[in-house]
């Protein structure tokens, strides 16, 4: 399985962006989805979460009400929309896949892309 993601870039504080993952696998529509960010010498972050429907979400508080996850089954892509960007969402955005329940923890997805990365310049 491999996954993609693409629409980093570098943006103002304020700005909005979408990030994508497109996924290789032809039974995407039976894996949860996930994204996480990780900053140099931190560990990665859990950012939000969705199940192979699209019917349910988790989300991390800290981007709660700013970020949303989104799917297209039949394009075999998770989306992430991010708004009110500040310098502390500053990350190399990673999409992961499972066969699952929705998980905030990283070590329970299986699948992993080679993240892209958003700067957000104050």
């Amino acid at each position: 399985v491999q996954l993609q993601a693409s629409g980093g870039g570098l943006v103002q504080a304020g700005d909005s962006l979408r990030v994508s993952c497109v996924v290789s696998e032809s039974t995407f529509n039976i894996l949860t989805m996930g994204w996480f960010r990780q900053t140099p010498g931190l560990e990665r972050e859990f950012v939000a979460a969705i199940t192979p429907s699209g019917g349910s979400t988790l989300y991390a508080d800290s981007v709660k009400g700013r970020f949303t996850i989104s799917r297209d089954n039949a394009k075999r892509a998770v989306y992430l929309q991010v708004n009110s960007l500040t310098s502390g969402d500053t990350a190399v955005y990673f999409c992961a896949a499972r066969v699952g329940f929705l998980s905030t923890r990283a070590l329970d997805y299986t699948y992993w892309g080679r993240g892209t990365l958003v700067t957000v310049s104050s």
